[in-house]
């Protein structure tokens, strides 16, 4: 699990400094008006809606700005419509990729998405070839000095959290989309820092890449996640820490 976490606090930390330059802003507006859209503009009602404003906020965005995008989602304001779909694809060795695009050009995005794939050792391939290799859970992080495993785990799992795994750096809780929250909330009240919390699409089994195929991989997914409509990447690969390293820092 070890390059599972790496990677996905790796990347939260990378939009944490991308936060701060607003690049990440255009995606998180997207995100405000696709959840209004489908699922009005109140966030207590609105599960997806509740989640995006929270990123808003991490991400320092102006309170203006979340409520016009909500606003527009909801045809309270006019604005762009966009469209949700999934690619799906292969990277180098093999490994399995989800690409989530929020867009409002479905033929220039998957015409830019081919390009980025082609140029870092990846293709395209047919809808549902690699989608039945995940399964969507509530996924949390906590780094091993923030807490102690024997309290973790026990109030992790009497919250509902379905298993709780552990590397040389972190903890990692597992949930349903539906417990997440619940397990979340608990964990917060306890006072344990969390390095990451999110619903995700995690993986049955992990493909192991070393190498220049580890480094083309990790080129790869920053290329696709650098990309105004990718909304959130998905992969099965287990990186070497010291490759991880190397790439994010570099």
């Amino acid at each position: 699990m070890s390059g599972h976490s790496k990677w996905a606090t790796t990347k939260h930390k990378k939009m944490a400094v991308d936060a701060k330059r607003g690049k990440i802003f255009t995606k998180i507006i997207r995100e405000l008006t696709i959840a209004a859209r489908q699922g009005g503009g109140d966030p207590e009602g609105n599960p997806r809606l509740r989640t995006a404003i929270l990123k808003a906020k991490e991400a320092n965005m102006p309170a203006d700005n979340i409520k016009k995008a909500v606003q527009r989602g909801t045809g309270e304001l006019p604005g762009v419509t966009y469209e949700e779909s999934v690619y799906e694809g292969y990277g180098p060795g093999g490994a399995a990729l989800l690409i989530e695009i929020t867009t409002d050009n479905k033929n220039r995005t998957v015409s830019e998405i081919r390009n980025i794939m082609s140029k870092h050792g990846g293709n395209m391939g047919e809808a549902g070839c690699v989608s039945w290799m995940f399964s969507k859970k509530g996924y949390i992080v906590v780094e091993r000095a923030k807490a102690d495993e024997e309290n973790l785990m026990n109030l992790a799992l009497e919250a509902g959290a379905e298993d709780i795994k552990s590397d040389e750096s972190n903890y990692e809780i597992i949930t349903t989309p539906h417990d997440f929250e619940h397990v979340k909330n608990r964990v917060k009240e306890n006072g344990i820092e969390m390095a990451l919390s999110e619903v995700t699409m995690m993986p049955q089994s992990y493909i192991r890449l070393e190498g220049k195929e580890a480094e083309q991989m990790l080129k790869l997914m920053e290329a696709l996640e650098d990309h105004d409509d990718v909304h959130k990447v998905y992969a099965n690969f287990d990186i070497p820490d010291e490759i991880m390293e190397k790439v994010s820092t570099g």
